[in-house]
């Protein structure tokens, strides 16, 4: 039986990581639980401390087919490279320069967002299509493929 499944990010503000890949991939901010207007709303009703209202938070997809984000605060920064990580598909059924160009495009959309490019790799057929490694904004490594 297949399972849903939800990526969750560790980070230090998820409230701006989760905005910055809502941006992303045409996501949502998750709406607040039914009967409350805002999530301070709700938050405040749960009892949730001011300073602990940015511990987490989440985005979903508006179409429903991808899955959600989850954002959680923790003590600690990154500390190494990521072991998964996503692909953004930027450039499906594309190749060569066209590929890249689109590629390129969306590198400068992203990096207006506040990711940074790590690195460009370059076409290698027959297996490599070409793809731009990213970091968001607290250096998770991305791919744009």
């Amino acid at each position: 039986m297949a399972r849903d499944i939800q990526v969750t990010f560790d980070c230090a503000d998820p409230a701006a990581l989760s905005a910055f890949w809502a941006e992303v991939l045409g996501y949502e901010l998750q709406q607040p639980p039914p009967g409350f207007a805002t999530w301070d709303e709700a938050l405040e009703a749960m009892n949730i401390p001011p300073e602990r209202r940015n511990d987490a938070s989440g985005v979903i997809d508006p179409a429903g087919a991808g899955p959600r984000l989850f954002f959680q605060k923790v003590p600690e920064g990154k500390a190494a490279k990521n072991r998964v990580h996503l692909d953004v598909r930027a450039a499906p059924g594309l190749t060569g320069d066209e590929r890249m160009e689109a590629l390129e495009k969306e590198c400068a959309r992203l990096t207006a967002l506040g990711a940074r490019r790590l690195e460009r790799h370059e076409p290698a057929p027959p297996m490599m299509f070409g793809h731009i490694v990213m970091a968001d904004p607290e250096d998770n490594e991305f791919c744009l493929d």
